[in-house]
């Protein structure tokens, strides 16, 4: 059965008591946020019906929320989630050439994850670093003014970690 422990559930708890009674789902955001941590990095149905739940609101309200942002998972990832910026600005500088870099250098699509699970491509929406243009983010690291060189270390600085 899908429950956060004592720790997590107490913190639900404190999130919630942000806000006046009866606006319990302001608190949706960072609760996804904590049950995506807790429950192996990304939100199935169960994992959002149980948010929806403890919110006391209907679970269709989660999965419209869990769908509508790009940092939420609904399927597994990898270790390492790349998440490359491809609107406007990226794109007039390359981004689109770094998305098919990444694709070819590890063999997967976007949305795609690695066959030994270390790696996922992601596109996505402006991360409001458009002046550091092409970008992407992975876990809570941004990497900007992307070159194949740059993609090529960060993918070597993500094996020597999991070494």
């Amino acid at each position: 059965m899908i429950q956060f422990n004592n720790t997590d559930l107490a913190k639900v708890q404190e999130m919630i008591s942000r806000y006046p009674e009866g606006k319990q789902k302001s608190a949706l955001l960072p609760v996804l946020h904590l049950a995506q941590v807790t429950f192996g990095g990304w939100l199935d149905v169960p994992v959002m019906d149980y948010v929806a739940s403890l919110l006391k609101i209907e679970p269709i309200e989660v999965y419209e929320v869990a769908s509508f942002y790009s940092m939420f998972n609904l399927k597994p990832v990898g270790k390492h989630v790349f998440e490359v910026c491809q609107t406007g600005p990226c794109m007039l500088n390359g981004s689109d050439q770094i998305i098919d870099y990444i694709k070819q250098k590890l063999n997967i699509g976007v949305g795609q994850t690695t066959a030994d699970g270390m790696f996922t491509l992601k596109t996505v929406e402006c991360l409001g670093a458009c002046g550091y243009a092409p970008m992407m983010q992975f876990g809570k690291t941004y990497r900007e003014h992307l070159t194949k060189d740059k993609v090529d270390a960060i993918i070597e600085e993500c094996r020597a970690k999991a070494n």
